[in-house]
């Protein structure tokens, strides 16, 4: 008896991928009328059936989608994967989501378990550390992936990278804070050995030598507590900092808190700068300047990207940078 054909069969006849098959199958909006068409004469060809009731009962596997993020716990990333879930459920595509916890063990317990599912595609912010078995796991599995925010995986024509234009928004922030008159300006959080730090880094780094002033920079872990134990540490030192630009807005508000116990006022005494304009920003006291972001539309694009990705087979471009702002607000819009 001859073999029954199967969905890779008419993919590979038709020269598309088991995703966009899928997508036909399932009368997707996404699927152009010139790849329906493709798909129906390779199923003519074959002979083959769409037994509806069985792929039910195997689940939507076509239309999962797994987003792996490093640290749900921040409202930066969080706010990322809320948006690019809502971006795939708008186009009938469901979404698995998990939190590796910078874990680099749990990131490959957990792409692992989507491959084995079967999600049609994964979308990371991964964890750094990897020595690059998670990647060859995707790759040996033909799914298509794209790396957001962190470049874990510097084979970007395999795993395209998308994130935002950090040293520009660094370089924004440090010409504010050198245009209100400051001249002693920290760079404050961030993990040395991680290269997010460095592209944050690098505007203020190079505002500073243009001002012909010492860089300064106390660099940790990017989180409140640190950002709290490095205001009280600053406001004591001998050394009179008259700004600060922060890695992240987590750090900015902990040293919001810091300076606010220490007896300094933020805004007048010393300048302060947020990274990311976590949705808190506007809400503190005072009002925190951040460099915006806007992840929320960030999220929606990555998730367009791999919907074309997955319904045209248009790769995504190696690398690409979306552009951000500045929002002034009170603790630095005037001294």
């Amino acid at each position: 008896m001859a073999k029954r054909p199967t969905i890779i069969d008419v993919a590979r006849h038709a020269g598309l991928s088991k995703s966009t098959v899928s997508l036909v199958l399932q009368n997707s909006p996404l699927v152009k009328q010139e790849t329906r068409k493709r798909v129906e004469q390779s199923m003519q060809a074959l002979n083959y059936v769409y037994n509806r009731a069985a792929a039910n009962l195997r689940g939507a596997e076509a239309g999962l989608i797994g987003l792996v993020i490093n640290d749900l716990r921040n409202p930066f990333f969080a706010e990322f994967a809320a948006s690019a879930q809502m971006a795939f459920a708008e186009h009938g595509f469901a979404t698995v989501i998990a939190n590796t916890d910078e874990d680099i063990a749990i990131q490959d317990q957990v792409i692992a378990s989507m491959v084995e599912h079967g999600v049609s595609a994964l979308i990371m912010s991964p964890a750094y550390g990897d020595d690059g078995a998670v990647f060859e796991r995707i790759a040996r599995a033909g799914i298509p992936a794209l790396q957001v925010l962190r470049m874990a995986n510097a084979d970007t024509a395999r795993f395209p990278f998308a994130s935002l234009d950090y040293e520009a928004g660094s370089i924004a922030a440090a010409r504010h804070l050198v245009e209100i008159g400051a001249k002693d300006i920290a760079f404050v959080g961030g993990l040395p050995d991680r290269a997010v730090t460095h592209e944050r880094m690098a505007g203020y780094r190079a505002v500073i030598a243009e001002t012909g002033a010492e860089p300064f920079t106390l660099l940790g872990r990017p989180t409140r507590a640190f950002g709290r134990d490095a205001a009280l540490k600053l406001s004591h030192d001998p050394r009179r900092l008259d700004a600060v630009l922060c890695f992240n807005d987590l750090v900015a508000l902990g040293m919001l808190s810091g300076f606010a116990e220490t007896g300094v006022a933020v805004g007048r005494d010393i300048a302060l700068i947020g990274f990311d304009d976590i949705e808190e920003c506007a809400l503190a006291f005072p009002k925190l300047s951040s460099v915006h972001c806007d992840i929320g539309a960030f999220g929606r694009n990555a998730a367009a990207t791999m919907l074309a990705w997955l319904e045209t087979g248009e790769r995504p471009p190696e690398k690409a940078f979306s552009p951000v702002t500045l929002t002034v607000r009170d603790s630095s819009g005037s001294r």
